[in-house]
C-alpha cells in the first residue's frame, strides 16, 4: 500500500530531485517564478483556440487529457518549489486567501 501524497513530502521529493542534480543554484526565487510562468502559458495554450464548449470537454481525448495533466504537474512542482524557497505554506496562504476573499466578497 502507498502512502497518501502530501504537499511537504512532494516537496521534499522535488527537492531531492533537485539536489541529485545539482539544480539548486538555478532555483531562485527569480526562476521559479519565471518558470512557473513559463509552464502556466503552456497549460493555457492547450486551451487558446478552443471554444468554452470545446475546452470544457478536454478531458475526454486521452492524449489531449495527457498533456492537460502533465501541465498541471509542471505547474504545481515550481509552485511548490517556489514556496518551499520562500518559506511559504502555500495551504495556510491559501486558506488566508479565501478568507480574505470571503470578506472582500460577501454573498
Amino acid at each position: 500500500m502507498t502512502e497518501p501524497l502530501d504537499v511537504a513530502k512532494l516537496q521534499r521529493r522535488l527537492a531531492e530531485f533537485a539536489a541529485a542534480r545539482n539544480w539548486q543554484p538555478y532555483h531562485t526565487p527569480k526562476n521559479l517564478a519565471a518558470a512557473l510562468s513559463v509552464e502556466a502559458s503552456e497549460l493555457v495554450e492547450i486551451f487558446q483556440w478552443l471554444t468554452p464548449e470545446e475546452s470544457a470537454r478536454v478531458m475526454t481525448d486521452p492524449d489531449t487529457a495527457h498533456r492537460v495533466t502533465d501541465e498541471v504537474a509542471d505547474v504545481l512542482a515550481y509552485l511548490l518549489q517556489l514556496c518551499e524557497v520562500l518559506g511559504i505554506d502555500p495551504l495556510a496562504a491559501l486558506d488566508a486567501k479565501i478568507d480574505r476573499n470571503e470578506r472582500r466578497f460577501p454573498i
